[in-house]
């Protein structure tokens, strides 16, 4: 089964999928020895390993080969963001046969103008909703894989407000998406309208700090959602726990307490040390 068929089961059992957001393959491992089912690589994420902010500015060759890597490290599906699919339709093709020989499990698309920034922050602009549906149309018809997701993400609500963004949901699902990601719905109530309104699989993006509520991802199942992603929940802590770290260690000149203990040996399992030393000697006579 391909990765893209492991997702495609996941969605249809019941209940609603969680992926937290992967940057890197030490994180996706944390993921998948977590217990998740899929992971999805965060382009913010992604965005800062490079030294950018989520802004556009990260190429498709870059993102499609992080995603890559990410999906050779682990056996769980990788659904991976793909901005504005870096251009026109033509470029679009080309993202998607990209991201699929990379070996993800699907990608989503957003219809704001290039260059993007991330859907939390203020004054977005999005694209005419045409010119977005023929994105969509050609992600859909790109994909060699028919199980290869195309989720279509619209960030049209702080633009144009809820009725287009779902106007626009529901135009992709015609167009050929998979699966609708309406970006940062400003209140409860909107939350919880847009699965109702969508008439299809929707995904929530779960942001702490941003433009949407915090909400119980047992909530969030409850309304209908399918999939649930979390892209800043390692990241934001990762940089929390380090600026901790450093900050002692500036003050005291002394190793700080790890948050957990770690032999040296620990820390290289998870990055496949076990598998690697079994190599070693297999081929010698």
């Amino acid at each position: 089964m391909t990765q893209a068929a492991r997702l495609r089961e996941l969605l249809g059992r019941d209940g609603m999928v969680v992926a937290p957001g992967a940057y890197d393959c030490i994180t996706a491992r944390l993921i998948e020895r977590a217990g998740f089912d899929a992971v999805y690589m965060t382009g913010a994420g992604t965005a800062a390993t490079l030294g950018y902010p989520d802004f556009g500015l990260v190429t498709m060759t870059e993102m499609a080969a992080n995603a890559g890597r990410i999906a050779a490290t682990i056996g769980l599906p990788v659904i991976a963001d793909a901005d504005t699919g870096y251009g026109n339709e033509l470029n679009v093709v080309r993202t998607v046969r990209a991201y699929e020989a990379a070996g993800v499990a699907g990608l989503h698309l957003e219809d704001q103008v290039f260059p993007k920034k991330c859907g939390h922050l203020d004054d977005k602009e999005i694209v005419p909703r045409d010119d977005w549906l023929a994105k969509i149309r050609a992600a859909a018809a790109a994909r060699r894989d028919p199980d290869f997701l195309v989720i279509a993400r619209t960030d049209a609500r702080a633009v144009a407000g809820l009725d287009e963004a779902v106007a626009r949901g529901n135009a992709a699902l015609d167009a050929g998406a998979d699966m609708i990601f309406l970006e940062a719905p400003q209140t409860l109530d909107e939350v919880a309208a847009v699965p109702r309104l969508i008439r299809g699989p929707c995904l929530l993006n779960v942001v702490k700090g941003g433009k949407t509520p915090d909400i119980d991802l047992a909530d969030a199942e409850r309304m209908g959602y399918r999939l649930a992603i979390l892209p800043g929940l390692l990241l934001k802590n990762i940089i929390g726990i380090g600026e901790k770290m450093l900050a002692e260690l500036a003050a005291t000149r002394r190793h700080p307490a790890p948050v957990r203990d770690m032999t040296v040996r620990e820390m290289f399992q998870l990055s496949a040390a076990d598998e690697w030393d079994a190599l070693r000697t297999r081929f010698r006579s």
